[in-house]
C-alpha cells in the first residue's frame, strides 16, 4: 500500500478523535460509547463567599397623610428646675407718655381775728361767752359771731390771743375749751382817767369739733371796753395741722 492511498484514512481518524474528544471534554459521552450504572451522590460543596451589597433601592412614593391621632393624657408635672442665672440688664424702654395734670394740694388754712362794736352790751352773767361781733378776718368761717365760739375743722395746734381794753371796771376773763378754763387773765381798774390794757394768749391742740371761746370769769369784772381809739380783739389761727396723710399738711 501507497502513501498516498493512507491518506485519506489518516484524515478520518483525525476528525474521529477530534469529535470524541471535545464531546468527553464536555462530559457528553454518548450512551452509546458508556453504559455504566449512575455514581453515588457528591458531597454538598462549602458555602461560598458573601456576595457585593447590593445597590440602593429607588425611594418608595409618598403615602397620603394619616388621620390626626386622639390627644394623650397629661403628663406629670416635672420637677421644678434650677434656677437661672441672671440675665444681662436690658436696653431702656421708651419714655411713656405724658400724665395727665395732677391736682393741686392745698394746705389746710383756718384763722380769724374778731372785735368789739362800740354799741355792744356786755354780759354779765359767769359762763357767758364775750360776743365779739364784728369781723377783721374769718375767710374760712370757723368763728361764728352769733355765739361768739370758734369751732375747729382742722386737727392741730392753734394759737389764741386776747387784747381788751379796760375801762370803768376791772376785767376778768378766761380762755375756755370745751367748757374748760385754760387760761385765766385779771386787770384792776382804779378810776383811773384813761383805759388800761389786758394781754394774754395760749397754745391749744385741737381735733375737729373742739370749741374755743373768751368767757367773763366774774359777773363784776367786766369791764372789756371798745371805741373809735381803742378796741378788744380776739384772734386765733392754726399753727401746724395733724394730717399725717400728705407731707404738704404735716
Amino acid at each position: 500500500m501507497t502513501s498516498l492511498s493512507l491518506f485519506p484514512l489518516l484524515y478520518c481518524l483525525i476528525v474521529l478523535q477530534v469529535c470524541f474528544s471535545s464531546q468527553l471534554e464536555d462530559n457528553k459521552i454518548p450512551p452509546s460509547l458508556c453504559t455504566g450504572h449512575p455514581g453515588t451522590p457528591g458531597s454538598p460543596g462549602i458555602h461560598g463567599s458573601p456576595g457585593q451589597p447590593g445597590r440602593d433601592g429607588r425611594d418608595g412614593r409618598d403615602a397620603a397623610p394619616g388621620e390626626k391621632g386622639q390627644k394623650g393624657d397629661r403628663g406629670d408635672t416635672g420637677e421644678t428646675g434650677v434656677r437661672g442665672l441672671t440675665g444681662d440688664k436690658g436696653y431702656p424702654g421708651e419714655k411713656g407718655d405724658r400724665g395727665q395734670p395732677g391736682e393741686c394740694a392745698v394746705a389746710p388754712k383756718s384763722a380769724f381775728s374778731v372785735k368789739l362794736s362800740q354799741s355792744h352790751t356786755f354780759p354779765l352773767n359767769v359762763g357767758d361767752a364775750v360776743l365779739f361781733d364784728t369781723i377783721i378776718l374769718n375767710e374760712q368761717g370757723d368763728y361764728n359771731t352769733a355765739t361768739g365760739r370758734f369751732t375747729c375743722k382742722v386737727p392741730g395746734v392753734y394759737y389764741f390771743a386776747v387784747h381788751a381794753t379796760v375801762y370803768r371796771a376791772s376785767l376778768q376773763f378766761d380762755l375756755m375749751k370745751n367748757g374748760h378754763a385754760v387760761a385765766s387773765y385779771f386787770q384792776f381798774y382804779g378810776n383811773w382817767p384813761k383805759p388800761a390794757s389786758l394781754s394774754g394768749g395760749s397754745l391749744l391742740h385741737l381735733i375737729p369739733g373742739d370749741q374755743v371761746w373768751v368767757q367773763i370769769a366774774l359777773s363784776e369784772y367786766n369791764g372789756f371796753y371798745s371805741s373809735t381809739k381803742t378796741d378788744s380783739i380776739f384772734t386765733g389761727f392754726l399753727v401746724y395741722s395733724d394730717w399725717k396723710n400728705s407731707a404738704v399738711f404735716a
